[in-house]
């Protein structure tokens, strides 16, 4: 009976061993696919984080160009401004020119007539030789 109550024993442990060695590989499968599950999310945010990262550096080069294209845009318009008050400034400066000459032209438009006449005028005043 000793025997029967011992062979009992070892198939009561054999199966609780068995059961405990199929347990235990579960759990190792299951601990590796958790682990493949955690190194592919890590994957998935090292790219996502690298991505953040290159679209970061690109929106502050993109910011610099839009404030140097900005700048530059400001710098061209006090240049326009500039340029529209010196043509300004010439065109005053060109109709008053125009003006003067305007002037000068009638007066020496009169004095030609006014030297006609004294011509004219010394002339008949002159005695006549002969």
């Amino acid at each position: 009976m000793e025997e029967n109550i011992k062979s009992r024993i070892i198939i009561v442990l054999s199966v609780l061993a068995l059961i405990f060695f199929v347990g235990c590989l579960k759990s190792c499968g299951n601990a590796s696919r958790q682990k493949q599950a955690r190194d592919k999310e890590m994957a998935a945010r090292l790219d996502l984080e690298e991505k953040i990262s290159k679209i970061s550096q690109e929106s502050s080069v993109s910011d610099e160009k839009l404030k140097a294209a900005v700048k530059e845009l400001q710098d061209a318009k006090i240049e326009l401004d500039q340029a529209k008050r010196a043509l300004n400034e010439e065109q005053l400066a060109s109709q008053g020119l125009k003006e003067e000459l305007h002037k000068v032209t009638k007066l020496k438009e009169t004095l030609e007539e006014d030297l006609k006449e004294a011509l004219v005028t010394d002339k008949s005043s002159r005695p006549r030789r002969k």
